[in-house]
């Protein structure tokens, strides 16, 4: 072997050699146990970052340690696709999505290869291909047929410069990302997926059926399906259109949970689309020209709850449904027609929205609610005004003096009596539209025939292909512009008819492709039996920024194959894993616009602390703003480009660095050092192993180990240290804490070069064993030098190839002590150690203390006035 270790050599040849054996091709094998673990699949944006060098890594860890234990493991890889990306890049550079899609696909398996990663690339999937997304028509139109999808209109954002529906990330500051034009809201038909009629069973089953994910994730789930229980009631009008006719059957409808302050209602707002306000606009231009300005923007709830609440009086009253008085009803800029009925009961004096918008406008605050030993103060929001537990009505009428609970049961018989209301359950979660009016997507599989209307496409003629040549250029969906895509002929009468336009959500695409990785290569069949084998996935690993609509979307698509036979199970993933973000330090200059900067490109001064104190410009001298740890970015200039630290370092380094310097979950900030210092460890392991080697069989030496009797003092205490660590390190990848397994496998090394008595009897098995289990420990993790010098050094005759060793085996022998090594201090002081038989009584301790060459030395013939032991531990003698 090389007396150098020489890393691309290295990771070169040991990728040669698993590509050779076809090593992580996997197949069911009912007489293993099986282990499906897989990482969220990346979108092919053109390289990898080093979230996905640490999420990937994470997996790998996983893989080849449970392969060790003798589990059947699958880690498949994939791609996410179609998707806005591939559009903006070819508006940019005037290429096809598709051309730009997989010269990426290519490159970043490129990327993942160099890694060495244990992926079983004969699943390979990528959601573009026609393979793929013929199963999301197909389970489109089954969904169709059961009732679960189905068409209505939708508000979506539209440009009226490109004549096109922009996504809601497209829309900034109220304007088209790239006409600058003030957007505008219009609605359209779309598809939708009846994802409510799920809510109760994914709420029940995130509560109940996923002990293995983190709990925040849980919380974040069961926030956004959002059950809520409360009084679904009205306040009664004359309000009627121009033919006389009542709007909304003389009745605005409002939910809420907090009944019990409905004597606090002083207005009622509702959505800019309402009724209500679509009829006091047509006489009022203010109005008119209000509503207009609130239809620009965001459609999402989440915009609309960043946005400044704005408000308009319509001019109209609704009847309090207690005390009979006139309440006028306003349009609010925050109120969503999808969302409920459309309008809310403003109650400013217990809801803090309510409160801001009361003052903003002049409105009424009524306070309803009282807590002991609390002072109302009309200008000036506190928490406790909302405080449901400890308050009590006030200022209510019959119904003062009540506790939340009984107040909100008074209400609620007062308003059922008057026909009023009703208690009903509603919840935040909406049904999800897949309707995108974008090209690179799944085409939606219909017909729109003028006789017949909208016919789903026969079965028998899918996939619908998207063709690939198409190249946006701004001036809305291309395939409007391809005749040879839309003209068609209708399923059921053969006349001329055109095809839909409108492509699939990417989230559809994300949502199963798990199982598919189980039945790759099945054109007959969604999914088959190796979905019975594999499913559910026993650990999936992400990001948490995909911890809510992901993960809803993938839960609720699983609950609808089963209800369709395809599956045999509730849930789709029995353990989750969310991985912490790599952070970069970013710099920054605002002039004109803000414009990053390379460190490379800076005068850094830090402090004894490396904490940035200043940086300026190499190029101009000038002060550039530090804006601390942040993501890493491209477009913040402080990303580290995978491929350069694994030409400079080596892929294994890379994984190393990611795994030790941070636990999975948490933040990872970059540190160059730390990085010098993965490599310098990789070196001493091959240092280390080529001082071993000599030239002889090293695996056939540890294997003497067995028959080895007799050890010396020293080579016990190495064994025992050896599989002390072991023992941790095992329960470390068991809990996947892979940043304590590597400080494990540093602290075998430390062991293994410390020891230096060679003579003593079985020395060179039990250095040969440690180096051994060393192998094994980190090869996990790097894999690459890990194989080299198993092979190298014969561990693989012996043994058989690292691929497929087993796990070491902890002898419980090596950690029985006959002796242990007591630290020991004077008056205090460190000034050496004794050793002494485990069984040692406390006046052996004491002997042995006193005998040694420290205290003859450091007691200078001074008496010792008390000894201190600590057991186990260290012996203080006091002079």
């Amino acid at each position: 072997m090389q007396d150098k270790y020489h890393h691309l050599d290295v990771e070169r040849s040991a990728q040669s050699h698993w590509t050779a054996r076809d090593a992580y091709r996997v197949a069911q094998d009912a007489a293993r146990k099986k282990f499906y673990a897989c990482s969220m699949l990346p979108y092919p944006s053109g390289k990898l970052h080093m979230g996905h060098v640490r999420n990937y890594t994470i997996n790998d860890m996983l893989t080849r340690y449970l392969r060790m234990n003798g589990y059947n493991v699958l880690m498949p890889m994939g791609w996410d696709a179609f998707g806005l990306p591939a559009e903006n890049a070819a508006l940019k550079n005037g290429v096809p999505p598709a051309k730009w899609t997989y010269d990426n696909i290519a490159y970043m398996k490129k990327q993942m290869q160099a890694m060495g990663l244990a992926i079983d690339w004969s699943r390979e999937v990528a959601t573009c291909d026609p393979s793929y997304y013929k199963w999301n028509q197909w389970l489109f139109l089954k969904m169709l047929e059961k009732g679960i999808a189905y068409r209505k209109t939708q508000v979506v954002n539209w440009d009226p410069v490109d004549q096109t529906v922009l996504a809601n990330e497209q829309v900034i500051d109220g304007k088209g990302w790239r006409t600058g034009a003030v957007v505008e809201k219009r609605e359209i038909p779309g598809y939708y997926l009846k994802i409510t009629d799920y809510a109760e069973e994914l709420l029940e089953h995130v509560q109940h059926k996923l002990p293995g994910w983190p709990e925040r994730v849980k919380l974040m789930q069961e926030n956004w399906i959002g059950k809520s229980e409360g009084l679904r009631f009205a306040f009664p009008h004359d309000i009627r259109d121009a033919d006389g006719k009542l709007i909304g059957d003389g009745r605005l409808y409002v939910f809420t949970t907090r009944a019990d302050t409905i004597m606090g209602v002083t207005f009622c707002a509702v959505a800019p689309e309402h009724p209500l306000a679509t009829h006091a606009a047509q006489g009022n231009p203010a109005l008119a020209e209000f509503i207009e300005s609130c239809k620009k923007g965001g459609t999402t709830e989440a915009e609309l709850a960043l946005r400044d609440k704005e408000g308009m009086r319509t001019g109209l009253t609704v009847i309090h449904p207690i005390t009979q008085e006139p309440v006028d009803v306003w349009v609010g800029n925050y109120v969503l027609m999808g969302y409920g009925d459309g309008a809310v009961m403003g109650v400013p004096g217990h809801d803090e929205r309510d409160f801001a918008f009361a003052l903003k406008y002049g409105l009424p605050i009524v306070q309803v609610v009282q807590v002991d030993g609390e002072t109302y103060d009309y200008h000036r929001w506190q928490d406790w005004y909302a405080d449901k537990e400890r308050g009590l009505t006030c200022n209510s009428f019959d119904f003062s003096g009540f506790h939340y609970k009984d107040a909100v049961e008074a209400v609620a018989h007062a308003l059922e009596r008057k026909g009023l209301g009703e208690k009903k359950t509603t919840w935040r979660l909406r049904d999800w539209g897949i309707s995108r009016q974008r090209y690179w997507g799944t085409p939606i599989p219909i017909i729109h025939c003028e006789e017949h209307g909208a016919v789903p496409v026969p079965e028998a003629d899918l996939p619908v292909v998207l063709p690939q040549d198409c190249v946006p250029d701004g001036t809305g969906n291309p395939l409007n512009k391809r005749e040879d895509f839309l003209r068609c002929t209708c399923p059921v009468c053969g006349k001329e008819a055109r095809r839909e336009t409108d492509t699939m959500d990417t989230f559809v695409d994300s949502a199963w492709y798990f199982m598919r990785y189980c039945d790759p290569h099945n054109d007959q069949a969604m999914v088959a039996e190796g979905a019975d084998y594999w499913m559910p996935m026993d650990q999936y690993i992400g990001g948490i920024e995909h911890a809510i609509l992901h993960l809803l979307y993938a839960r609720f698509w699983t609950k609808v194959m089963r209800d369709l036979g395809l599956v045999k199970i509730d849930e789709p993933f029995t353990r989750l894993l969310t991985q912490g973000m790599v952070l970069n330090e970013a710099f920054s200059r605002t002039t004109t616009g803000k414009q990053y900067f390379w460190q490379h490109e800076l005068d850094i001064v830090r402090d004894e602390h490396n904490k940035v104190v200043s940086a300026t410009s190499k190029a101009d001298g000038q002060p550039v703003d530090y804006e601390g740890w942040t993501t890493m970015s491209k477009s913040k200039n402080n990303g580290v480009d995978p491929q350069a630290l694994i030409e400079k370092y080596g892929a294994d380094t890379a994984r190393l660095y990611t795994m030790f310097t941070a636990p999975p979950e948490a933040t990872l900030e970059w540190n160059d050092a730390a990085l010098e210092g993965s490599y310098r460890f990789l070196r001493r392991v091959w240092q280390f192993g080529h001082r071993l080697g000599g030239g002889s069989e090293v695996g056939g030496q540890a294997s003497e180990v067995a028959q080895a009797a007799g050890f010396g003092r020293t080579v016990k205490a190495l064994r025992h240290e050896i599989h002390t660590v072991l023992r941790q390190v095992d329960y470390d990848y068991v809990r996947m804490q892979y940043n304590t397994v590597v400080s494990g496998a540093m602290k075998m090394l430390n062991a293994l070069e410390d020891f230096k008595a060679l003579d003593e009897p079985g020395a060179r098995a039990a250095l040969a064993e440690g180096f051994g289990i060393l192998l094994r420990v980190l090869y996990p993790v790097t894999p690459h030098i890990a194989h080299a010098l198993w092979q190298a050094l014969g561990y693989a005759g012996v043994q058989g190839e690292l691929v497929d060793a087993p796990w070491p085996r902890l002898d419980e022998a090596a950690l029985v002590q006959d002796e242990i090594e007591l630290v020991l201090q004077i008056n205090g002081k460190h000034r050496g150690s004794v050793s002494v038989s485990t069984h040692a009584t406390r006046e052996d301790i004491e002997r042995a203390a006193l005998a040694s060459e420290a205290f003859e030395k450091f007691a200078a013939g001074a008496k010792p006035r008390k000894i201190i032991i600590v057991p186990s531990r260290l012996v203080n003698v006091v002079l």
